[in-house]
């Protein structure tokens, strides 16, 4: 991939139900999330090969996410970072990621369609 090329794969609005929170109500009860991922990779090679081998591969980066999704925590901050960490270890091809995780209708005491927490890494 060249520097001059921003190639991207990306998964838009997965949604998974969870119990990530800091409310004792949220780690019983849980919520509806979505996730969106996007990860800067080489699309090229696979786009001349028509080779899955040669892709980021969706299904693998979809069930990583799941399973990180699957683990509870206090705050979606450490889920995103988690999901960057495996995601930076378990594929090579991606240079850069970031995550999108949003918090269906949050406990705010009010009427908020979500809340969200954006990260993204650079990878070497």
């Amino acid at each position: 991939m060249t520097d001059n090329n921003k190639n991207r794969v990306e998964l838009i609005n997965l949604e998974f139900y969870a119990y990530h929170g800091c409310f004792s109500e949220e780690k019983v009860i849980g919520n509806h999330f979505r996730v969106s991922f996007s990860a800067e990779t080489d699309v090229e090679t696979p786009g001349k090969s028509d080779k899955l081998e040669d892709a980021l591969n969706y299904q693998e980066l979809y069930n990583m996410i799941k399973g990180e999704m699957a683990v509870p925590s206090n705050l979606l901050e450490n889920v995103a970072y988690r999901i960057l960490n495996r995601a930076g270890e378990l594929f090579p091809s991606i240079a850069q990621a970031e995550v999108v995780i949003s918090k269906i209708n949050p406990p705010l005491g009010g009427k908020a369609e979500c809340s969200r927490v954006v990260s993204s890494r650079k990878y070497n």
